[in-house]
């Protein structure tokens, strides 16, 4: 009697996924809040900042209904779908669909260097713009950004007053202001993020100033 053999798994339902798990969100206006975070593996970019390096290999793959299962056991509702950079997998934007079907707050970070036209409209799009001192300044795809709405947000990784009187430029340039909430960010160890705040202050900036909370309460560790 001849075995029945298995069927390979769908690759139009499944991700590379480097860990799945529950912590407090560190960013953005959702900061606080208790969040599974689905980190998927890979990254086209290499940014000098960059705090999960482990994300760019490796790896282990799952299918949809395994990462819902897993999301589901963790029993929150926010979530975020982080990287690496997670468009890089294109089944990515299906498995935000399904997740916004069954109910989840679902948002995405993005480093901005792919398109987010198809992104679910119930996510919320949290999208970096790359600055000279992240080193890849060039991969920034500005035609993102006239896709933004209120309920995305564009972010901002300074490494110092170069950086900061960059993007101040570029918020003027592509008229950003109004279009989405803007963050400013300090580089870690690059930095200071009293200098940072003084300088929104100062100049009376409409942007929103942000420390990466997990990092305050744990340190820079995989999996918080």
């Amino acid at each position: 009697m001849r075995a029945m053999s298995i069927p390979a798994p769908d690759p139009s339902q499944r991700l590379k996924i480097t860990e799945i798990f529950l912590s407090l969100q560190g960013e953005s206006s959702r900061v606080g809040w208790p969040t599974i975070f689905i980190r998927l593996t890979g990254c086209p970019l290499r940014c000098g900042y960059c705090d999960s390096a482990y994300a760019f290999y490796g790896g282990e793959w799952h299918t949809f209904d395994q990462i819902l299962d897993q999301v589901r056991s963790l029993g929150a509702r926010h979530i975020c779908v982080t990287g690496g950079e997670p468009l890089a997998q294109k089944n990515c934007t299906e498995l935000m669909r399904r997740l916004c079907d069954e109910g989840y707050q679902v948002s995405l970070e993005t480093s901005g260097s792919i398109d987010v036209s198809k992104v679910d409209v119930r996510v919320s799009r949290v999208v970096d713009i790359k600055t000279p001192g992240s080193g890849e300044v060039t991969r920034n795809r500005w035609e993102n950004l006239p896709l933004l709405n209120a309920q995305d947000e564009i972010k901002f990784v300074l490494c110092g007053r170069e950086d900061y009187d960059w993007a101040k430029q570029i918020i003027v340039e592509h008229q950003i202001e109004g279009r989405s909430p803007i963050l400013f960010s300090p580089s870690q160890d690059q930095l200071d993020p009293r200098a940072l705040a003084d300088w929104i202050v100062a100049d009376r900036l409409n942007v929103r100033f942000q420390l990466q909370l997990h990092k305050v309460l744990w340190g820079n560790v995989a999996g918080k």
